[in-house]
């Protein structure tokens, strides 16, 4: 009967340990900080070791770093239209597009995650770069708000200002954070865990918070009133072409853009101006006109080009 109280406590011990086991499934990150941030992301299949092992305070790579951030947010082609097969190097010429990392590389090149061109995809990926790729990684998913606050550290000076804006966003949201000394250590290689825990706290980001709602686009109300076309003859081979249109006041004007010639059609593409926002106008509709010439072998068509060339810039819809 003694017997049984002892079975139970060795079978016991022996579950706990099944349990530490699978709790922490690399053996080197049980003591890690981000211990419980790098298991989780291997549960959801996002990153993996090797031998059992993550080696945590592993320097991360470019080709690990980028395979690291497509899958971590899922990044696809999806909606991409090319003219011919993408290839890693068509974005990164020291990139193999035969190696295992290839098609993590054409996605990360065709959503412009801010990698270098010339990058070594075994070289190490330092703290400001991977802080810029993980940021743009976020933005594929949506706009985001962040509060409008510069956090300071001791060695901002040594940030490349072309990372200076993803460097705020990942100390803003808390995603990273800076040593004891106040330093972010921009141009030191990242850790395998801190590259880890960025992603982590980046993902739990991106799907607690919702995106900003894009502005609706604003109608195209064109200036030009009444726009119409007079062909006058000027010889047997040449025509003269007068566009004239009325517009609000006199700051606004017309102009002849282009013409584009099909097959026996001439298509005159004409185009408002805008008034100088620092000059004030007498609010009068007047009359504007643009003149231009074109072979008598034409038929003479007319079309107004949404667009504009200066002044203050109205919204224009997608064409």
């Amino acid at each position: 009967m003694k017997k049984k109280p002892l079975l139970l406590l060795i079978m016991s011990m022996m579950l706990v340990f099944a349990l530490g086991q699978s709790v922490w499934a690399f053996s080197d990150t049980t003591s890690d900080p981000n211990a419980a941030k790098i298991e989780e992301l291997k549960q959801r299949g996002i990153i993996s070791g090797e031998n059992g092992k993550f080696i945590p305070q592993g320097k991360l790579s470019y080709s690990a770093a980028v395979s690291l951030l497509v899958k971590g947010f899922d990044l696809n082609l999806d909606g991409i239209n090319f003219v011919k097969e993408p290839k890693a190097s068509d974005y990164f010429t020291n990139v193999n597009d035969n190696a295992w990392y290839a098609d993590a590389f054409i996605i990360a090149g065709a959503l412009d995650l801010g990698l270098p061109r010339d990058l070594q995809p075994n070289g190490e990926i330092t703290r400001e770069q991977y802080a810029h790729a993980l940021m743009q990684a976020v933005y594929t998913t949506g706009e985001y708000a962040f509060i409008e606050i510069f956090i300071t550290h001791a060695d901002e000076a040594d940030v490349d200002p072309a990372y200076m804006d993803a460097v705020q966003k990942v100390l803003i949201s808390k995603f990273a954070a800076l040593d004891s000394n106040e330093n972010f250590h921009p141009k030191a290689a990242i850790t395998r865990s801190d590259a880890a825990s960025w992603l982590h706290g980046a993902i739990e980001f991106v799907e607690s918070v919702e995106p900003i709602e894009p502005m609706p686009e604003e109608p195209y109300n064109s200036p030009l009133g009444d726009l119409k076309f007079d062909v006058e003859a000027v010889n047997e081979d040449i025509q003269q072409v007068t566009v004239t249109a009325t517009v609000p006041h006199p700051g606004y004007g017309l102009r002849i853009a282009s013409i584009t010639f099909n097959g026996e059609e001439a298509e005159v593409l004409v185009e408002a101006t805008y008034p100088d926002p620092d000059m004030m106008y007498p609010q009068v509709i007047t009359d504007v006109s643009a003149t231009t010439y074109v072979s008598s072998d034409y038929k003479v068509v007319l079309a107004e080009v949404l667009e504009t060339i200066s002044g203050e810039n109205p919204a224009v819809p997608a064409q």
